[in-house]
């Protein structure tokens, strides 16, 4: 689960307090473990500043905050507040970014990836795949990484995202997937063919942004078509 932290200090030295933040940034360059920060003024109080840090998770965020450069920086910053700042501490139970962004990450994956162990990375153990084009359910990682292998058998391929939309749990990802029949594919011998099909599909990710259930909807007659499989 995802992890972030809100720093919330009053200074009337806010260039200062920037310049401190740039320094933590280069001091810990290759061990600060944030994946994003915004720092952020009160419109209505200028000497009101807000720091938002996210993280991978608590665990990592604990790491580093016993970097040596974390701790001298704080005892600066304090210094340069009036009072002494306050820490909230949140888990993300909802964050529709980091769902597209896993999303999008997949696509590539299926793609890309050669260590087919690593989709575990952002798909859950006993993930669950609708495939209209399948007799039966994809259920689990064993059998989603033999569906990509079976269609890496058969093209070497790259998908395009055109759109996505995210709401609650759910993405929802238009796609172009371009690819070249280099081998056998639901007994089509290659053709060395380029060809490419269109489609979509629904993701629905629980609270660590891993992906549990997936729905698709592609253009396969057309594929199948262009293969030369079916009349056109």
């Amino acid at each position: 689960m995802s992890f972030v932290q809100i720093i919330d200090c009053k200074t009337s030295r806010i260039e200062d307090l920037n310049r401190l933040m740039d320094q933590w940034v280069e001091q810990t360059k290759g061990k600060r473990t944030a994946t994003h920060s915004i720092v952020g003024k009160d419109r209505s109080d200028a000497s009101h500043v807000v720091e938002i840090v996210e993280f991978p998770s608590y665990d990592v965020a604990m790491r580093n905050s016993q970097l040596p450069e974390t701790d001298r920086i704080f005892r600066e910053m304090v210094a340069l507040c009036d009072e002494m700042p306050t820490f909230t501490d949140l888990d993300v139970v909802r964050d529709e970014a980091l769902y597209k962004a896993n999303a999008r990450r997949l696509l590539d994956m299926l793609a890309n990836e050669p260590e087919l162990a690593l989709l575990d990375e952002i798909i859950a153990e006993g993930y669950h795949d609708h495939d209209p084009t399948n007799e039966q359910d994809v259920i689990g990682m064993d059998a989603v990484r033999r569906e990509v292998e079976m269609w890496r058998g058969g093209f070497d391929f790259a998908f395009t995202v055109d759109d996505q939309i995210a709401e609650g749990d759910r993405v929802c990802t238009r796609w172009t997937w371009r690819g070249t029949h280099t081998g056998d594919f639901m007994g089509i011998q290659p053709t060395g063919m380029d060809v490419s099909m269109t489609g979509t599909v629904i993701h629905r990710c629980r609270d660590d942004g891993k992906i549990v259930e997936g729905w698709w909807q592609y253009d396969l007659l057309g594929l199948m078509g262009q293969l030369g499989a079916v009349e056109a």
